[in-house]
């Protein structure tokens, strides 16, 4: 660990290298499955990013497999979230009533158009939570502002939609 710290990158590659099998077993037993190369990958890359928080009197091992738990979790939960988006696109398998239909697309067209006319930070906000169906960490991470922003700037635009579309339901 003083050689990795001191920025020699063999003795990081030794690590990686002791480490990585009981990563990629990790990562599987966890449910990253196919993703669990990359997990691995992602995992490594963290770690030495967060090396400076590394305490030396701590074994790395555990620290590591940490890492690769948190990794898989995110990568489960992503899988989770892809999977509702698609089964929410697909098609449904009964008969839609036509007048039910058409009263669905004149909805989401007046909503697509109040969101046009939202100004761009609102518009912004509002496609990555809802239409992107990000978290707000998330949303944050994208657009490249505090997480604080994300939620005033959310609620404002909700606002703004409300006013724009009073008699249409517009939830928080």
């Amino acid at each position: 660990m003083h050689r990795v710290r001191g920025g020699d990158s063999t003795a990081y590659a030794e690590l990686v290298n002791r480490h990585a099998r009981v990563a990629q077993r990790m990562a599987v037993l966890l449910g990253a499955g196919a993703d669990a190369d990359d997990v691995v990958q992602e995992s490594f890359v963290k770690a030495y990013r967060a090396l400076g928080g590394f305490r030396v009197d701590s074994a790395f091992r555990p620290w590591l497999l940490r890492i690769v738990a948190n990794e898989t979790r995110n990568v489960v939960r992503s899988r989770g979230r892809r999977a509702r988006r698609e089964e929410l696109a697909a098609v449904p398998d009964e008969v839609l009533d036509p007048a039910a239909v058409a009263l669905s697309a004149e909805r989401r067209r007046e909503l697509l158009d109040a969101l046009k006319a939202l100004p761009e930070q609102y518009r912004l906000v509002v496609t990555c939570r809802y239409l992107l169906e990000l978290d707000e960490q998330e949303t944050a991470t994208v657009l490249g502002w505090p997480r604080g922003t994300v939620k005033s700037r959310l609620h404002r635009a909700l606002g703004r939609l409300r006013s724009q579309l009073p008699d249409k339901e517009v939830q928080r």
